[in-house]
C-alpha cells in the first residue's frame, strides 16, 4: 500500500541540500533517508529513557516503605 505525502522544504533547506550533495557526492534522497534514519533513532531512544523514567517515578518507594506491614 503505497501513500503520496507531501513535503515542503523552506528554502534555505533546499540549498543546503544542494550544497551538501555536490560536497558529499551523495543523492538528496540519500541525505533525506540518512537523516530520517537518524532522526528516528534519536526520537526512539529518547523515548525508552522517558519510559523508562516515568516507570521509577512510579516506584519510588524504598525497600523499606515498600514491605512496610507486610507479613510473609
Amino acid at each position: 500500500m503505497e501513500q503520496n505525502i507531501k513535503i515542503e522544504f523552506k528554502q534555505t533547506t533546499v540549498e543546503n541540500l544542494q550544497l551538501f550533495s555536490k560536497m558529499l557526492k551523495k543523492d538528496i534522497n540519500f541525505m533525506l533517508e540518512e537523516a530520517l534514519e537518524q532522526y528516528f533513532d534519536n526520537e526512539q531512544k529518547r523515548l525508552m529513557e522517558k519510559n523508562i523514567n516515568d516507570e521509577n517515578a512510579m516506584t519510588n518507594l524504598d525497600f523499606n516503605e515498600f514491605w512496610d506491614d507486610v507479613d510473609i
